[in-house]
């Protein structure tokens, strides 16, 4: 019986000896995961790493994205409660990031896209609710990285949803919630800086996507079905680009 436990606790020893790693190397693992497009994996070994050091703002904003990014394919497959649920999680790890280290653009723009997230998945008004803070993260992101062009798309997109509100719903924002900012959209900016995202990024595919609805929106059809198309023929590179490579193609069907 003593030799058993004896074995037992050396397979013990044994276990806690393999898991006791840094979180520089943690982030590692992450890090094949993320190239690999196992959003997965990826988000697991970033919270390792969240645990053996719950400031590392890298560990932070990584762990951000991947739960953000799992939740826009929670969407795609309409799980909404999974996508809800991973959308909080995502603005939880951003928003640590940001208190960790605000001086990096990464940091507010992850905590930007995490917000725009949610804010997609919600109704109208509640949706202008999250439109002043979507706005503050990229601009500070991009005052800190005038050419981070995940900033420049958030940016982009962020005009785009103010302009696609009804009437109504944009003056109820600005007069009843005091969203006075939102008078600011229009659709030039949501082109001029999608256009800017793309130009520094040009094999992001979700760049071309949402340059390609713009285009869409202000009636362009010829530049619209030439960004769909691009979507259709770039690689897969990220972990949602086969998910934005099916929106592309339904939008381009439904494109006379």
């Amino acid at each position: 019986m003593k030799l058993h436990l004896a074995a037992a606790l050396a397979l013990l020893g044994l276990a806690g000896t393999a898991r006791a790693q840094t979180a520089a190397q943690d982030i590692a693992l992450g890090d094949s995961a993320f190239t690999a497009l196992d959003a997965h994996a990826a988000l697991a070994h970033y919270q390792a790493a969240i645990a053996l050091d719950s400031t590392n703002y890298e560990a932070l904003w990584k762990a951000a994205r991947e739960a953000t990014d799992l939740g826009e394919a929670a969407g795609f497959a309409h799980q909404d409660q999974a996508r809800d649920s991973l959308y909080r999680l995502g603005e939880q790890y951003a928003t640590r990031a940001v208190q960790a280290n605000p001086e990096v653009a990464v940091t507010h723009f992850t905590l930007a896209k995490a917000l725009g997230r949610a804010a997609l998945a919600l109704g109208s008004r509640d949706r202008v609710k999250y439109a002043a803070r979507v706005r503050n993260e990229a601009l500070a992101a991009l005052k800190l990285d005038s050419l981070d062009d995940g900033s420049w798309h958030v940016m982009g997109v962020w005009n785009a949803e103010i302009m696609r509100l009804n009437t109504f719903t944009r003056f109820f924002a600005k007069t009843l919630l005091g969203g006075k900012v939102l008078g600011e959209a229009n659709w030039e900016n949501a082109q001029r800086d999608l256009e800017h995202a793309v130009a520094l990024q040009p094999n992001r595919i979700v760049h071309h996507l949402d340059l390609a609805q713009v285009y869409a929106d202000v009636g362009d059809k010829a530049k619209a079905r030439e960004q769909y198309n691009l979507v259709l023929s770039l690689p897969a590179t990220e972990f949602n680009d086969r998910n934005y490579k099916h929106e592309a193609e339904q939008a381009l069907a439904k494109l006379q």
